[in-house]
């Protein structure tokens, strides 16, 4: 089965859709278009979503699914007008907290999101970010002292996006480094990496994937043949398992995944909540 679903939001979009696809990915045997719709703001945005949303109804004939973050009632009341099923996040859950807390909400649009002024959390995820680029690919070895984690693997095992991620979403100082053919040769970790042991963490994958990813870099290369990516994948979890470092196969993970599991397993704590 095929549907559409909306996801609304009167700020970026990002809680919402990150709501909707966790709530909709439950759902294996339906296939789910997405469409996002943020900044709906106002009564008459709201009127030409709905009729958007009528339009895409007629035409799957079928009503799609709109989960909304909106926070304005008469933009919500508007949106109630569409021919769809609809799952109203704030309203489900805004009036049994303010019930509880004895206190009324500020309904305030992109709350979660906003800049405080000298927020730290903010300064530490845009730090952090910097320190990731920075210290990309084994660039920088002589800042590791400042890196929370260091993750180490053979080229394109996912390092630098799982880098990036952490540093965006919980402001995480991650480096990274590539273990390399002569790495493994001498069987030993790189220098720059040994006093930091206890910060390395690694990552393996399944060479038959490694191998399709490095031949879209690199098409019928040596870099990208089977048996290099047999051999390298190996080494390097021979040497994970020689220094006794922890280390997980990015193939059936995502970056989400990878990121929270290696960031549980090795006790670092979050410095920003997820965005």
């Amino acid at each position: 089965m095929k549907r559409t679903a909306f996801f609304i939001s009167d700020g970026t979009g990002i809680t919402v859709e990150a709501l909707g696809r966790s709530l909709l990915g439950q759902f294996e045997h339906t296939e789910f278009v997405y469409v996002i719709k943020p900044f709906v703001d106002t009564v008459e945005k709201a009127e030409r979503l709905v009729a958007q949303i009528n339009e895409v109804a007629n035409l799957d004939g079928i009503r799609p699914v709109v989960v909304d973050t909106i926070v304005d009632k008469k933009v919500r009341e508007a949106l109630r007008n569409a021919n769809a099923f609809t799952l109203d996040i704030f309203s489900t859950f805004l009036a049994p907290l303010e019930e509880e807390l004895g206190s009324a909400s500020s309904y305030s649009v992109g709350k979660s999101h906003s800049i405080k002024e000298d927020d730290k959390v903010y300064k530490d995820r845009i730090d952090s970010v910097h320190y990731a680029i920075d210290n990309d690919d084994g660039g920088r070895t002589r800042h590791y002292d400042k890196a929370d984690i260091i993750l180490i693997g053979p080229s394109r095992s996912g390092k630098t996006p799982t880098c990036l991620y952490m540093a965006l979403q919980f402001g995480i100082r991650a480096a990274n480094y590539p273990l390399t053919e002569e790495d493994f040769e001498y069987g030993e970790l790189p220098k720059a990496l040994k006093q930091h042991k206890h910060k390395l963490y690694g990552l393996t994958i399944d060479p038959m994937r490694l191998a399709a990813i490095r031949n879209e870099r690199k098409p019928d290369s040596r870099y990208a043949s089977m048996k290099q990516c047999d051999q390298e994948v190996a080494e390097a979890e021979l040497l994970y398992q020689r220094y006794g470092i922890p280390y997980i196969n990015t193939t059936h993970f995502s970056i989400e995944e990878i990121s929270t599991r290696m960031m549980d397993e090795a006790g670092i704590e979050r410095r920003a909540a997820p965005k």
